[in-house]
């Protein structure tokens, strides 16, 4: 398959990329410092993201960062930056994306763990990974000639240890289970479904 992966440098998009890759896949890896790069906080820069890459079988988004602030300090402004980046601008790929991907193909999104389990000072993120699942779970059945969604949603990563505090009594997941979402979103037959890993 040619899949186009966005959020490449990042650490999730690299377990996603690293295994699509050695499955076969010919993956497109893009990121803000790639060439070809993107903005994905702009739709424009989407948009010529896509008339560059052309078509594909699969479209992966692993990108969005959010504000981690307890609640009682979250402003207006930290929620609409979270959202903006990781929902709205996931969500532009499927807007997007679609006429790009191939029939039967697919899309896959990415959340966390914190939309279903509570972590101090998470709840614009929380707010941000429960949007895109809820989108996906409700846009599954209206996407058209065979096309499919899901978003995979880990817990915190066994490799990150700097993190650990913060995700308390939380069974940290390693690379390969992350890996084997993205792969059975994009290779499988699954579609509106929350991959939690």
């Amino acid at each position: 398959m040619r899949i186009l992966l966005v959020g490449a440098s990042g650490h999730v998009g690299g377990v996603a990329r690293g295994e699509l890759q050695r499955r076969g896949h010919e993956v497109i890896a893009v990121s803000r410092s790639s060439d070809p790069a993107v903005d994905t906080s702009d739709p424009e820069s989407i948009r010529t993201l896509l008339e560059t890459v052309g078509d594909v079988d699969a479209i992966v988004v692993a990108v969005g960062s959010v504000p981690f602030k307890p609640v009682t300090e979250l402003t207006r402004e930290d929620y609409t930056a979270g959202f903006v980046s990781k929902v709205l601008g996931q969500l532009e790929f499927v807007t997007q994306g679609l006429d790009r991907v191939r029939d039967g193909g697919s899309i896959t999104l990415t959340t966390g763990v914190l939309s279903r389990e509570p972590v101090p000072a998470a709840s614009a993120a929380a707010l941000a990974n429960g949007a895109v699942e809820s989108f996906v779970i409700s846009a599954a059945p209206e996407l058209p000639r065979g096309i499919r969604i899901n978003a995979v949603s880990p817990n915190v990563l066994a490799n990150s240890p700097h993190y650990h505090d913060a995700f308390a009594g939380m069974t940290p997941v390693t690379d390969e289970a992350v890996a084997a979402a993205y792969v059975r979103s994009v290779e499988g037959n699954v579609t509106g479904r929350v991959l939690a890993v």
